[in-house]
């Protein structure tokens, strides 16, 4: 009977440390560096977080551009060009 009790503990509480740590994120942190190379001229308007996204606003020669980078992997998602008819 003490095995048994000891069996079904040590259970119990393998799942409450497993359940913990899902719940805490423990080990999901991962640092990734990401350098982005910008044409000559360029400069950095602005920048803002919004829900799983980096926005970057550019001025790139006078012509608008933003560009929208994953925030976990800083991977590029989407890039907006504005000009002006010639």
């Amino acid at each position: 009977m003490l095995i048994s009790s000891a069996l079904t503990l040590t259970a119990i509480f393998v799942v409450l440390g497993l359940a913990g740590y899902r719940l805490l994120g423990i080990g999901e942190y991962r640092q990734t560096d990401l350098a982005v190379t910008l044409p000559k001229g360029t400069k950095i308007l602005q920048t803002a977080v919004a829900e799983d996204r980096i926005v970057v606003t550019l001025d790139a020669g006078g012509a608008i551009e933003i560009r929208t980078y994953d925030l976990h992997t800083l991977k590029p998602v989407g890039r907006l060009s504005f000009g002006f008819p010639p």
